[in-house]
């Protein structure tokens, strides 16, 4: 399939080559052979060739004529470059429909980033771009690249028992099978931990199956809080906002919700961080959280759901656990979305995706697709909504 772009450059390209053969024929009926003019023409055939070879797709997908060098927006005012749908080549008539499903499915905000720059900007039902929004389930990857970065300054290593920093104690489990937990365990969601409930208070952390044995989504991940601040003597929220929150420019606060802490900030401060994730911990010229972490953290992070990394979710795997359950799914956690494509997902669908192949960012922040079950941080709303988005994009 060719972009039609490409279709453009082709008819070009036709009627170029149709014009030189015409004046060649011309002047060999006429027995006219000036050297200049064959040189004239043999450089005009050369030109449409090479045109037409440069605009070739290669035989796979399609490739989005998108800028070169990668754009980070100002850390101290609003300024943020963008880019017109019209100069990506994007189908521009499903860009409506891609709308109307979004308001449709109780979106508050949406927008799409490619190479750092906005390509889409869209607020609904009265959202501006200075509200705040909770990121539920989403904001976990916060926490993980917080732990990241504790590791990296040598606070804490992430392969020491998580009691190390919280003390014994902490669950209700005997201390030899505590002491099996450690905080990449929290990470990855096998901690073994009766996830009955998800209020996280010691009565309920309970043992059921040795650490590294079970993956179960299971809010106990936020002991990482914990760990972080008992390691940097100081609160999680202000070692965050001092390490990972100010250096990108994000605004927003933890809150203490139902069951744990939530961040909430406004729909633009969730595109930084997926800015910062696209680039593997980058922001501009500074490495936030190096590379070979944040790899691991997209990076399938245990043998039992190959969808899962430090609290990101994985695309393009063999199979895929989800919330609430035990049963294995066949099959990529998104099939419309592109395969190397990781997200953070929370409840009442709070998404961030990141693509790397296209070099973009797409960010959904709103009330649940499907108010009957609000709760799930993965949902059938990621396949429906790729659908739209690749209508426009492809």
């Amino acid at each position: 399939m060719w972009h039609k772009r490409n279709r453009t450059c082709f008819s070009t390209v036709v009627i170029f080559c149709d014009k030189i053969i015409w004046l060649i024929k011309r002047l060999h009926k006429r027995k006219v052979y000036p050297q200049n003019y064959f040189m004239k023409y043999l450089l005009l055939l050369t030109t449409a060739i090479t045109l037409f070879s440069c605009q070739k797709d290669g035989g796979g997908d399609n490739i989005d004529p998108v800028p070169e060098t990668m754009y980070f927006p100002s850390t101290t005012d609003n300024t943020w470059e963008t880019r017109p749908v019209s100069g990506l080549g994007w189908n521009e008539s499903a860009i409506q429909p891609l709308k109307d499903f979004l308001i449709q499915k109780n979106t508050k905000s949406f927008m799409i980033l490619v190479n750092g720059r906005i390509v889409m900007e869209e607020y609904f039902s009265g959202h501006t771009s200075t509200t705040t929004w909770p990121w539920n389930s989403a904001g976990k990857t916060l926490v993980a690249t917080t732990t990241g970065i504790a590791q990296q300054e040598g606070l804490l290593n992430i392969n020491n028992r998580a009691s190390q920093y919280l003390g014994t104690g902490w669950t209700s489990e005997s201390l030899a099978k505590e002491n099996l937990i450690t905080s990449k365990h929290l990470l990855t969601m096998t901690s073994g931990l009766n996830d009955s409930s998800e209020l996280v208070i010691t009565p309920n952390l309970t043992y059921m199956a040795d650490a590294g044995t079970r993956w179960s989504y299971h809010n106990v991940f936020q002991k990482l809080m914990d760990v972080v601040a008992a390691a940097s003597g100081q609160t999680f929220e202000t070692y965050f906002n001092a390490k990972l929150k100010n250096k990108i420019g994000m605004d927003g606060f933890w809150n203490n919700g139902i069951i744990f802490k939530i961040y909430h900030s406004n729909t633009r401060s969730m595109a930084r961080f997926g800015l910062m994730a696209l680039n593997k911990g980058k922001w501009n010229t500074e490495q936030i959280i190096n590379e070979t972490y944040f790899t691991e953290s997209i990076s399938t992070s245990q043998n039992i759901n190959p969808s899962y990394g430090y609290l990101w979710w994985l695309n393009g795997k063999t199979s895929a656990m989800i919330p609430g359950g035990q049963t294995v799914y066949p099959g990529t956690l998104v099939p419309n979305a592109p395969a190397d494509m990781y997200a953070a997902m929370g409840a009442s669908d709070q998404r961030i995706y990141v693509i790397p192949s296209k070099k973009m960012v797409v960010v959904r922040m709103g009330d649940a697709s499907d108010p009957a079950n609000p709760s799930f941080a993965v949902s059938g709303f990621d396949n429906a909504l790729w659908q739209k988005i690749k209508a426009v994009t492809n």
